[in-house]
């Protein structure tokens, strides 16, 4: 017999959306717009507003005349806090954490939690995103055609990280895993990490789920804020083997950035890497460091 939507909605297991604000007043809307015309019936919405000084809390509270989600307010603590103080409300078997400046396509929910039922050895699966400027304009998008399967010392190895935007985690991982550490101000790596280390299976589908929105206050444009979460995120794990190379992976990626806007800092950070570490993308940041100065 076919299930009419109503009782497909009620054995789909509930997906608890937590969605961290921080003065997102230009793109607040959309995104919550995206948040509610997913096609997966069963899911409740959890934002907390992480201390803004915009005009996103008037915003809110006058979308709630709009949309049913639960808002909470908090002194800004951050984005891990944020969520930690989400998760204490939260109901879900699984948990989404989107950003309120991207937008999520309508099948982005059901995708995944299909493939969390279907695979009860993963704690956290992700997809990929597209790109698009502040205008919502399309620039590029990611591609892959295999799905990326990942246990704990690869992702060591690797400062493997699933975009919170495209993740969907399982609420016995997260609970497994205690949550976020506040301390840690970036909250991918981390969590991508701590479930890991629990025994789950990382997946990341070959699938855009999330349409991820280029802008200058992106954190992912700030990279001492992301170097210092990643190696906060890694420090509980320099005994493993694996620690000193994906320590190397973090600091090549703020290196990227840090040899172009502070050439000062680049070299701190070079000097940092032991010799038997360095390899090919060292000596190109040393290259570009040396000819750009």
């Amino acid at each position: 017999m076919t299930s009419t939507p109503q009782q497909a909605a009620t054995q789909a297991p509930l997906v608890s959306i937590i969605a961290p604000c921080y003065n997102a007043e230009q793109y607040l809307e959309a995104a919550i717009d995206s948040i509610f015309a997913q096609d997966y019936e069963n899911f409740e919405v959890i934002i907390v507003d992480d201390g803004s000084s915009d005009n996103s809390i008037p915003m809110l509270q006058a979308l709630q005349g709009k949309y049913p989600f639960q808002l909470y307010t908090q002194a800004n603590q951050g984005v891990s806090a944020a969520l930690n103080h989400g998760l204490q409300h939260a109901k879900g078997t699984y948990v989404s954490t989107p950003d309120l400046d991207d937008i999520m396509l309508a099948s982005s929910v059901r995708i995944r939690a299909e493939y969390l039922d279907q695979h009860p050895e993963v704690g956290c699966v992700g997809a990929l995103i597209s790109y698009m400027d502040c205008a919502g304009n399309d620039i590029k998008s990611q591609s892959r055609d295999y799905i990326e399967r990942q246990h704990f010392d690869e992702i060591v190895r690797g400062a493997v990280v699933v975009g919170a935007p495209t993740a969907l985690y399982r609420m016995q991982a997260l609970r497994e895993a205690d949550g976020y550490d506040p301390a840690i101000k970036v909250q991918d790596f981390q969590i991508t990490l701590r479930i890991a280390r629990q025994g789950y299976r990382i997946d990341v589908l070959p699938v855009v789920v999330t349409r991820y929105r280029r802008h200058a206050n992106n954190l992912s444009r700030k990279y001492r804020v992301l170097l210092d979460a990643d190696l906060r995120a890694l420090e509980p794990y320099r005994d493993h083997p694996e620690y000193q190379h994906g320590r190397t992976l973090a600091l090549h990626k703020a290196l990227k950035y840090a040899v172009v806007s502070d050439k000062r800092h680049a070299w701190s950070l070079l000097r940092s890497i032991p010799l038997k570490h360095m390899n090919r993308t060292t000596w190109r940041r040393f290259k570009r460091l040396v000819l750009h100065w």
